[in-house]
């Protein structure tokens, strides 16, 4: 298995369909996901969802990697500890996991993301002809799409400032398990590489080693 990489957007194309949901954070994870989408509470949390209107499951699921960073950032209620973004703009890769959706459902997602009920949905114009789109001013309002995979977009959603703007603050140990968690679930990657990967990530660098972070693994798994 290979992690995909979008291609960047050089011409228009018609409002899609379906698109690329690049998860970069929890919903990596099918489980998690599948509250989202068909609704309920997933293992280990307290808040159960209201689910898409369209409750199938995606399509396809692959393993990505964007332009840009991962960091941590604002306080999670449910994790404690910072809580995942993405800057497109920063040097450096991110690995993720992306879900072949309708626009209807990542609209859905969108919204509980925002602690709100499903409804219409977005027009994803804009983000698509220019890369980026700040819906509102939101921790998951702003949606960026860093190109194509097979000729449909991919989209995702993170905050409006940068890594430059925010001070960046550690993610706890439960919310770096169940990432690391998701990333070893998408495919290509394996522990070690992993562990770096989550270890040199803004908020977790200095405060986590990669050593610290392969540990988390084998809380998580009893090992």
């Amino acid at each position: 298995m290979v992690a995909h990489t979008p291609i960047p957007l050089t011409r228009a194309i018609p409002a899609p369909e379906q698109v690329w949901y690049a998860s970069y954070g929890s919903n990596m994870h099918m489980d998690r996901l599948a509250a989202y989408i068909a609704g309920g509470t997933p293992p280990g949390a307290t808040r159960t969802y209201p689910g898409c209107r369209d409750r199938r499951a995606p399509e396809r699921s692959i393993a990505v990697e964007l332009e840009g960073r991962l960091y941590f950032a604002t306080e999670s209620p449910v994790w404690t500890g910072g809580r995942g973004f993405y800057d497109p703009t920063a040097a450096g890769r991110m690995w993720g996991r992306a879900h072949l959706v309708t626009v209807g459902q990542i609209s859905d997602i969108a919204a509980q993301e925002m602690y709100r009920d499903p409804g219409g949905d977005l027009d994803v114009s804009t983000a698509v002809r220019n890369g980026r789109d700040e819906l509102g001013p939101g921790r998951y309002e702003t949606l960026i799409c860093p190109g194509a995979i097979e000729g449909i977009p991919v989209l995702t959603f993170t905050a409006p400032w940068t890594l430059q703007d925010v001070e960046v603050l550690t993610p706890s140990a439960a919310y770096l398990r169940y990432l690391a968690g998701g990333l070893l679930e998408s495919g290509p990657w394996e522990e070690r590489g992993i562990a770096r990967y989550l270890a040199a990530c803004p908020g977790a660098a200095g405060s986590w080693t990669a050593h610290q972070v392969r540990e988390l693994f084998a809380a998580g798994t009893g090992r």
